[in-house]
């Protein structure tokens, strides 16, 4: 059967078969295109006759087709290849026998002539003459006998083809003659249009009208170059003026009105066409040729622009070859467009071999004109299928495109000759191209609209022309329009037009709203093509002065029967002052009444509106106000019913009346009234510092009338509940509560009501804090100007960080220095790139952001830098010319060449990359020489082999990138490279090491295979990671076995976490060096990242679809498996529209294992991958078989349950029904129906079908069975109740009915069971239910009752008993009893043996659980390990371990428990000591291990630390010192003997020295210095006299240390016996202070300045007494103690001074006798001779 196209296909005549979209040519198009090319071809009449004699043997059914059919179609496609190729220098060469031959052909082919004038020269060398002519007319038409009316319909579609090619070549010539890039898209600045579609002018000069009277004068009818045109004109400007030329030609013929043709004979021979005209005629001529005067203006000014800037460009394919398949015999023509500066020169190769026309002559025929190129290739045969290759070279570099040929044999008989040139008789099979008319559609925007500009109020229009090719009459193209991605659908706001040609679209009243991307979209069957250009709607004038702009986007959201949420966004410009907030307005849909919403401005960007009347539908507006006035209102929302969600939702699934505005409600009256029971799930859904709006649902109890609500509010931690609306409950579960004060905290509550009365109140909510819970953004930073073309440029920022419900941004700019601000966009965009439009050329501005919420708008970002507002290279398509790639290596080195390769730049300047070119110099010595050119044509890879180099030489290296803007900076020199010879054994480093698919979790990391393998083949790949900021010794290897693959998926990354890797290859010998590290990748899924899916549709058909929102205008999708390209596209189709693509599997099966990656290119990475092993395969094929024989699917086999009363519910459920699915109950093979005894139901919404029995008997043992039906879908479930699975179900349902009946008093929700606390104490534990305030409980332990001291309250419906410090006294059996006027409940608990046990296990585990690690601690006595514990329990068994060896404890190594710290000591510890110890805590069930490892550095460490402790405990037992006997003051008459005697002690024994004033004191006659046994020191002055006063030191010493003992020695001269103390206490008074009990012992002699200095007023010439102080009493000293009498005032008076009370005082007297205050004895080492 004949494929039909896609406009007149049915369904089950489709052939997929023919969807592939390169598929261009068959049979048909050879027939068509060899029967048009006969007359060029044939040479002669003879080769004519022959084309005759074999059309004219042609069959009947071939010839039904006819002639003027066959003209038909031949025009058609004709039209068609001149659409697409834009050259008709070949048609006429091809069709120049038809335009000369007998008079009566001439005259028919006279418009043919006029428009193929410019090309009569080279015409005419084709022409065969009239006698030729005449046989290939006679040939061609079928015989002389023809009548002329038929030969004159068949030229008539002749002359109706020639329109179209005429059209077709102007519209070419124009492309090409003014180097556009792409013929079918126009640049901006073109202002110009194309002439109408000629219509072939009457050949008749009969007028009745005045002014059409011919006239005498003779205009030529053409008058540009009539030279042979080789293909490449001479100069742009005669490019120009050819084209020109040609375009007024055609408009001259136009119409053809009053115009009779004339022929002139030149002289030489040539023939010049003249017209008579009339005035009317002449007149439109004379207007033309000033409209193509300014064309030419236009068009030389237009063509100046091209290559304005004088630099020079790559080459760059604007229409690149197409791949065909062909049958044998054809012929074939591939085509592409070039441009670039100088004009390239294109190259032709068949598999990468240059293709010489001269050695294989006639089989290949090569053109190039005006910038495009094609090869022919005549008569293909099987060698002819090849990968062909298009090379455009020129100064700047050079670039390839490729297309692929493949020929196919024919395998059926027919005549061979039938396929030569001029024959028609092909198979009626091959008459149909296989997507129908056209393989392809072809759709060309023409006549664009630009970037626009308006202002809010105005009417916009935005058109564009559309040309679609091939065009076909019956079948129109779809044109759909798009704001911001968003399907736009006519409104009042917006018209949409389509004329045929120009889709237009009207915005009658514009606003904000209306500003963003628009997009065209023109759509043709499996094709489509768009256009975009921004629109920006400005705000209108304000009405105040000052006033802020209207807010935007006004929305209702969450409407109900009384309630609505109004959200809107802020506008952009706020008028000069800020907006202090917004009032909404309200108006009743049919009505022009507005009413204000609130009284006072609210900043909030949303607002929810109550009191609204049910039923009624309303629209909304916002006003904006500052402290200048009140913005103009906004634009009106969309209409809002009213309603419940429940009944909008049942009112769209219904017809329903025409609109009135009012929906009326009706409400049944009630039966007899239920209270409503309370509201459930409160919750607020929203706090701001004006209202809170709270939301809960409708009671399940509340009758059959409907019920309203009362809201009561009161203030955190009382009890003060107070009615929020005291007059009108609400209907609606959602309510607004304002008047809050802002910072409290508020519980809010609600009950229902209906005409039975009000329920009871719901659960409290939880307090919340009146104030904004959504904080306003934080300000965008980062802002990057670049430049985009003369008026526009591109601002990027980076986001507001920690941005809750950020709506967009707003962009202003300003001029340097101006101080003046405008806004860019008065619509928030999202993303963080903007192009900001309308700016003035060569101004420098600045730029500066802010972030919306619904919050409100965030500061100013800081300003950008100033930029020059000029286009950027490439008229704003390309940014600049790449960034210097970078990490240049050597991959190979051999004697004379090396392989470097290198990392792609940071920035590739917004164009992708076209190659790479290497410079290298040498380096002697040190110093580097001149550069060298290593390639002149760019390489494509990033590694390249440099020849010619010299062996042991030093070279230096530098790659530079290039795309279309031209070629980037060089990479800075590399290091220095030696060129020799590698012999090493192992493999050279792996390149090109690339990350793709980044989450925050994973990567999948890329490279390429090493250049050098050494001595044996590769045999698989380390792959290293670090993170990015450490250092080199914590690389770690990924793999521990090396793999094949040249791709790795790691997992287990930390997120935001950066990373760097490498790859190492390894072959026999081993591992080679590494690969050069990749650059750092933070481990983040970045926002918008969508996963690749497997789908199954409803034919079976499995696919992988992959989308993306974030694509460029050059983005492609690109597959591959197992991350290699997809070469054998014989298992997948490809199906790529707009950002979606699709791989479509033929036939899944074993070959199609493996995994399947797309990634986007000119996009951040975005890339996705998808794994099908056989497992997943065995899935996808049952999921589409279950796809071609569909099931109902359920989400649950038919089960039984037990409901509260008993009762037994039999239930599955269905993942979908529709409402006409049936259901059937079996029973045993019978059905059932619904009664007494079965209650059925089946919700069709849910997919839920169940069956209840009240009780379940004898009898109702067997199957039951339930079977669905849905559609031409079906399945069923049985469940099987027999024997012991029956009585065990009907035991349960038995029992369920009597829990049923206990639970109606209070009882148990949760048996009595134990817990152990954090502090490890046991708490018993129930849960309760159905409780009530007259409801006791009772707790009872063997049988006695358990006094408690508090009530419980049952208020979280838990009951519990804390038993502190649980032991073995406590186990017992434990029973608590619930009882009320409506029954009892009881619960026991045994706590004995095995259960017991396993609760002591429980307290031990928690207390072995909170051991903490093990710790050494050194002491002096050696080393302690030591870890602590909550709380410990003797239950719990200590064991500890030395190197898995249980330890045996000894005097030297003991264990104990100090308070929660467990320790182990090892007393004077050896090297033996040395080893690993664990600490064992077993709690009956488990072992609990902690360790520490006592060797090495910590053995070491803690043995040091021991020592020195040791040491120092030596030390300090040892070291010398004073141990007493040494008063601080020695206060004794002039003539006195003192003897001070003190114990010294040390180890060794210490050495004593006498010091005086710090000078050594040496004995003699008068100081006597003895010291005795190593113990006692004695210092004796025979008679003292005031010379001795001074300051005294006994200095101790050993090798240990040093001690110093300091006292002063007072001489006073005799003056009678005066009471010293009384004397000294009228003298000093208060501040006496002589008295001191510590003894003071020094280091250093400096210590007593202090108390020396306070001595000297101490002492007394007068003075007979002696005050000493006393430290350590002589045993051996018989003291004599007196009470003093005299001294009881002076005693006082010392209580009452500075001196310490608790100091006992010695008083020495002259006779020699000591006295103590307060004692009857006293002794001291310390005594005095008088």
């Amino acid at each position: 059967m004949m494929a039909l196209p896609f406009y007149q296909k049915h369904h089950q005549h489709y052939d997929r078969a023919y969807r592939h979209k390169e598929l261009q040519s068959t049979l048909s198009q050879y027939q068509k295109e060899e029967k048009r090319k006969s007359a060029v071809y044939s040479h002669g009449s003879t080769a004519y006759a022959r084309g005759a004699t074999a059309y004219q043997q042609g069959s009947a059914a071939a010839y039904s087709h006819g002639s003027a059919d066959y003209g038909r179609e031949s025009a058609a496609y004709s039209h068609g290849i001149a659409a697409y190729d834009h050259e008709s220098a070949a048609h006429s060469k091809r069709s120049a026998a038809y335009s000369l031959g007998s008079e009566s052909l001439s005259k028919i082919s006279a418009a043919y002539d006029h428009e193929t004038a410019a090309h009569s020269k080279r015409s005419a060398a084709y022409s065969l003459g009239s006698e030729s002519l005449s046989k290939m007319t006679a040939g061609y038409s079928l015989g002389s006998s023809e009548s002329l009316s038929k030969r004159s319909a068949a030229l008539s579609l002749g002359s109706e083809s020639l329109n179209q090619i005429s059209t077709a070549y102007s519209l070419g010539s124009e492309a090409y003659s003014h180097g556009l890039k792409d013929s079918n898209v126009m640049i901006e600045d073109r202002s110009y249009k194309l002439s109408p579609k000629a219509k072939r002018a009457k050949q008749s000069l009969c007028s009745e009208e005045k002014e059409n009277k011919a006239i005498d004068y003779i205009v030529p009818v053409f008058t540009g170059r009539q030279v042979l045109v080789s293909g490449i004109t001479d100069t742009e400007e005669e490019r120009i003026k050819e084209s020109a030329a040609y375009i007024a030609r055609r408009n001259l013929f136009a119409t053809g009105e009053g115009v009779s043709a004339t022929r002139v004979a030149t002289s030489s021979s040539e023939e010049e066409q003249h017209e008579k005209k009339s005035r009317k005629v002449a007149i439109r001529e004379s207007a033309e040729r000033l409209a193509l005067r300014k064309t030419l203006e236009e068009t030389e000014e237009f063509h100046r622009k091209l290559n304005e800037d004088k630099l020079l460009h790559a080459p760059e394919f604007v229409i690149k070859p197409r791949s065909h398949t062909i049958w044998e015999k054809q012929n074939v023509k591939l085509h592409c467009t070039v441009t670039g500066w100088p004009e390239p020169r294109v190259t032709w190769y068949k598999n990468n071999v240059p293709i010489n026309v001269h050695t294989h002559p006639g089989k290949y025929v090569i053109e190039s004109r005006y910038g495009m190129h094609s090869l022919e290739i005549n008569k293909c045969d099987f060698d002819d299928t090849a990968q062909y290759r298009a090379s455009a070279m020129n100064v700047k570099g050079e670039l390839s495109a490729y297309a692929s040929l493949v020929v196919k044999r024919y395998k059926g008989e027919f005549d061979e000759s039938h396929f030569h040139a001029g024959t028609v008789t092909m198979p009626l099979s091959f008459g149909v191209t296989p997507q129908g008319y056209a393989s392809k559609f072809e759709i060309h925007f023409v006549d664009k609209f630009e970037v626009s500009f308006g202002r809010e109020g105005e009417t916009m229009s935005l058109g564009c022309t559309v040309i679609i090719h091939p065009d076909i009459k019956r079948f129109h193209p779809e044109i759909q329009w798009y704001r911001n991605g968003v399907l736009i659908t006519p409104s009042k706001w917006v018209q949409m037009h389509w004329s045929g040609e120009r889709a237009t679209l009207t915005l009658a009243h514009a606003n904000k709203e209306d500003e963003g991307l628009y997009t065209l979209r023109v759509v043709m069957g499996d094709y489509y093509e768009q256009y975009s250009a921004y629109v920006f709607v400005r705000d209108a004038d304000a009405e105040i002065p000052g006033a802020p702009a209207s807010p935007l986007d006004v929305e209702c959201l969450d409407a109900n029967k009384d309630y609505v949420i109004i959200s809107w966004k802020q506008p952009a410009v706020d008028g000069g002052s800020p907006v202090l907030g917004y009032f909404i307005d309200k108006c009743e849909v049919g009505t022009t009444h507005w009413s204000q919403c609130n009284e006072t401005p609210v900043k909030f960007a949303r607002f929810p509106v109550t009191g609204l009347i049910e039923g009624r539908s309303y629209i909304f507006r916002v006003r904006a106000v500052n402290k200048a006035g009140i913005s103009i209102p906004s634009r009106v929302s969309e209409p809002v019913a009213a309603l419940d969600p429940a009944d909008r939702a049942r009112l769209r699934s219904y017809p329903s009346a025409p609109w009135t505005g009012q929906i009326i409600v009706t409400e049944e009256e009630p039966t007899e009234g239920v209270v409503p029971g309370p509201p459930s799930d409160l919750r607020v859904i929203e706090a701001t510092k004006n209202y809170v709006v709270l939301s809960w649902k409708p009671p399940g109890e509340r009758g059959h009338e409907g019920v309203m609500y009362f809201v009561e509010k009161c203030t955190a931690g009382t009890e003060n509940w107070q009615r929020v609306n005291t007059e009108i409950p609400v209907k609606s579960p959602r309510f607004a509560v304002f008047d809050l004060a802002e910072g409290k905290s508020y519980r809010f509550r609600v009950r229902c009501c209906n005409s039975a009365g009000v329920g009871e109140p719901s659960e409290a909510t939880e307090a919340t804090v009146v104030g904004d819970k959504l904080d306003v953004p934080k300000a965008p930073g980062h802002i990057i100007p670049t430049r985009n073309t003369d008026t526009s440029v591109v601002v990027t920022w980076t986001e507001s960080k920690d941005a809750k419900e950020l709506v967009g941004y707003y962009i202003e700019a300003s001029i340097a220095g101006s101080g003046h601000w405008e806004p860019c966009n008065n619509n928030p965009v999202k993303g963080t790139r903007f192009i900001c439009h309308g700016l003035l050329t060569g101004a420098n501005y600045i730029f500066q952001v802010r972030a919306v919420n619904a919050a409100g708008l965030s500061e100013y970002s800081q300003e950008s830098e100033a930029i020059e507002v000029k286009a950027a290279i490439g008229g704003g398509l390309l940014h600049a010319a790449p960034s210097p790639p970078y990490d240049i290596t050597v991959l190979e080195s051999v004697r004379d060449s090396m392989v470097l390769g290198w990392k792609q730049p940071k920035t590739i300047g917004g164009a992708e990359i076209t190659g790479y070119y290497v410079n290298y110099r040498e380096v002697i010595g040190g110093v580097p020489g001149k550069w060298n050119e290593a390639n002149i044509k760019p390489v494509s890879e990033r590694a390249y082999r440099i020849h010619n180099l010299k062996e042991n030489m030093v070279y230096q290296f530098q790659v530079a990138a290039a795309n279309l803007a031209g070629v980037g900076t060089p990479s800075p020199p590399s290091r220095s490279f030696k060129c020799e010879e590698w012999t090493i054994a192992v493999p050279g480093p792996p390149h090109d090491v690339s990350c793709t698919e980044v989450r925050k979790d994973s990567l999948v990391l890329l490279w390429k295979p090493p250049v050098y393998i050494g001595r044996s083949p590769v045999i698989g790949y380390y792959v290293d990671l670090k993170e990015t900021d450490a250092t080199d010794e914590h690389w770690r290897s990924v793999n521990e076995k090396p793999i094949s693959n040249k791709f790795l998926k790691i997992s287990g990354l930390k997120e935001n976490v950066s990373y760097v890797f490498r790859v190492r290859a390894t072959n026999q010998a081993g591992v080679g060096k590494p690969s050069d590290t990749t650059d750092p990748v933070i481990a983040e899924t970045r926002p918008g990242t969508k996963e690749m899916k497997v789908d199954v549709d409803d034919n079976g058909v499995i696919s992988l679809n992959f989308e993306c929102d974030k694509m460029s205008p050059d983005s492609k999708f690109v597959w591959s498996k197992n991350y290699e390209p997809i070469e054998d596209e014989s298992r997948l189709v490809f199906d790529t529209k707009g950002g979606k693509s699709k791989a479509v599997f033929k036939d899944l099966g074993e070959d199609d294992l493996g995994i399947y990656s797309c990634a986007v290119t000119e996009t951040d990475g975005v890339s996705s991958s998808y794994t099908i092993d056989e497992e997943e395969m065995k899935r996808l094929l049952a999921l589409s078989h279950e796809h071609k024989f569909p099931t109902v699917p359920l989400k649950s086999e038919l089960a039984a349950e037990l409901l509260e009363k008993g009762q037994v519910r039999f239930w599955l459920q269905a993942e979908k029904l529709s409402g006409s699915a049936k259901v059937n109950f079996v029973f045993n093979d019978k059905n059932i129906v619904n009664g007494e005894k079965y209650k059925m139901k089946v919700d069709h919404s849910t997919g839920l079908v169940e069956m209840i029995m009240d009780k379940l008997e004898d009898d109702d043992e067997g199957t039951y069975t339930f079977q669905i039906q849905d559609g031409k879908a079906t399945n069923q479930s049985s469940l099987v109740l027999i024997g012991d699975v029956f009585k065990k179900l009907q035991k349960e349902a038995d029992f369920q009915r009597q829990e049923w009946f206990r639970k109606q008093g209070p009882h148990f929700v949760e048996y009595l069971g134990w817990e152990v606390t954090a502090d490890c104490n046991v708490l018993l534990k129930c849960k309760v239910a159905n409780i009530k305030k007259e409801t006791h409980i009772v707790w009872y332990k063997d049988g006695r009752e358990i006094m408690v001291d508090e009530e419980h309250d049952f208020k979280d419906g838990v009951c519990t008993l804390l038993i502190s410090e649980f032991s073995k006294k406590d186990a017992g059996i434990y029973e608590v009893i619930l009882k009320d006027d409506r029954g009892k409940d009881k619960s026991k608990l045994k706590l004995v043996e095995a259960a017991f046990a396993d609760l002591m296990n429980e307290v031990c585990r928690k207390i072995a659980v909170s051991a903490t690690a093990l710790k050494i601690q050194s002491t002096a006595d050696g080393i302690r390990l030591f870890s602590f514990v909550s709380y410990y329990l003797e239950d719990l068994r200590v064991s500890w371990l030395h190197n898995d060896a249980k330890i045996k404890y000894t005097d030297r190594v003991k264990t104990g428990v100090t308070g929660e710290q467990i320790w182990l000591q090892i007393n004077e510890p050896t090297p033996q000591d040395k080893g690993k110890y664990i600490m064992e805590l077993f709690d009956g069930k488990t072992t609990h291990t902690r360790m520490v490892d006592l060797s090495g550095q910590a053995f070491d460490e803690a043995y040091a630390e021991f020592q020195r402790l040791k040491q120092a405990a030596i030390a300090e037992r040892n070291r010398a010192r004073v141990i007493g006997g040494l008063p601080d003051v020695v206060t004794i008459q002039e003539g006195k003997a003192l003897n001070l005697t003190c114990n010294v002690w040390g180890d060794p024994v210490p050495e004593v020295t006498w010091l005086k004033n710090e000078k050594p004191l040496i004995a003699d006659a008068h100081c006597l210095l003895k010291y005795e046994s190593g113990k006692n020191a004695n210092f004796t002055i025979t008679g003292v006299n005031t010379i001795d006063s001074g300051r005294y030191s006994i200095v101790v010493k050993n090798k240990y240390g040093t001690e110093t003992s300091d006292f002063t020695v007072v001489v006073t001269p005799v003056m009678g016996q005066i009471s010293l103390v009384k004397h000294d206490a009228d003298v000093q008074g208060p501040n006496l202070n002589t008295v001191t009990l510590a003894k003071r012992k020094k280091a250093t002699t400096a210590s007593n300045c202090h108390k020396e200095e306070e001595l000297e007023d101490f002492v007394k010439p007068h003075a007979e007494e002696i005050i000493v102080t006393e430290e350590i009493p002589d045993p051996s000293e018989i003291l004599i103690v007196e009470e003093e009498d005299d001294g009881e005032d002076s005693w006082q008076a010392a209580k009452e001074s500075d001196m310490k009370p608790t100091v006992p005082e010695i008083i020495l007297y002259p006779t020699g006798s000591w006295i103590r205050e307060g004692e009857k004895s006293a002794e001291t080492n310390a005594g005095i001779k008088l």
